[in-house]
């Protein structure tokens, strides 16, 4: 055999490409979902590692980006599990968490990192790929493996739970009480 025909040598050649192509993307998406960056390149690099120990699956998968995405998930998850007891805190909001620091991110973008990190995980993912990452209902359902009704369900709830967690007080609002009422 040919140094030339080395298999290895295309495994490596594809992980490398699709390195390129999609580990910005599945950092952010995966960002989104756990709040920390660090875990969030960990998870990816984790999906990455795992093509070098099952590069049959990732070079026959129909979307190598999906499979990346499950793969990613699929680490995030676990550890999710391991910290199930501190998450579990944060979303019922006796512990206050905000996401590690990033430079440039703004107060806005902490704020809702905060806000899906208090959602539940399956929720949380649908809104991430969604919403964050752009990707249709069908992509979304097909990379969670479940059915679009149910992605379209986790949404709703997701929405809705988003609009409580980011509610500002809205300084036009009646105010009814008159101590707080001041003249001009």
């Amino acid at each position: 055999m040919d140094a030339d025909d080395d298999p290895e040598d295309g495994v490596e050649d594809a992980v490398r490409q699709a390195y390129q192509v999609h580990y910005g993307r599945l950092v952010a998406q995966l960002f989104g979902l756990i709040g920390d960056l660090a875990e969030a390149e960990d998870a990816v690099q984790d999906a990455f590692a795992r093509v070098l120990t099952r590069p049959k699956a990732f070079l026959g998968a129909e979307d190598p980006e999906r499979w990346l995405r499950v793969v990613a998930l699929n680490v995030a998850r676990t550890r999710y599990r391991r910290r199930w007891v501190f998450d579990r805190l944060v979303r019922a909001g006796r512990v206050d968490v905000t996401p590690a620091a990033v430079p440039g991110l703004s107060v806005d973008r902490v704020e809702l990192l905060t806000a899906l990190r208090r959602l539940a995980p399956p929720t949380r993912e649908a809104v991430v790929l969604h919403h964050l990452a752009d990707l249709p209902v069908l992509e979304v359902a097909a990379t969670l493996g479940v059915p679009v009704g149910t992605v379209k369900a986790r949404l709703a709830r997701g929405r809705t739970a988003l609009a409580r967690f980011l509610a500002v007080a809205d300084p036009f609002e009646k105010n009814d009480d008159p101590e707080e009422v001041r003249h001009a």
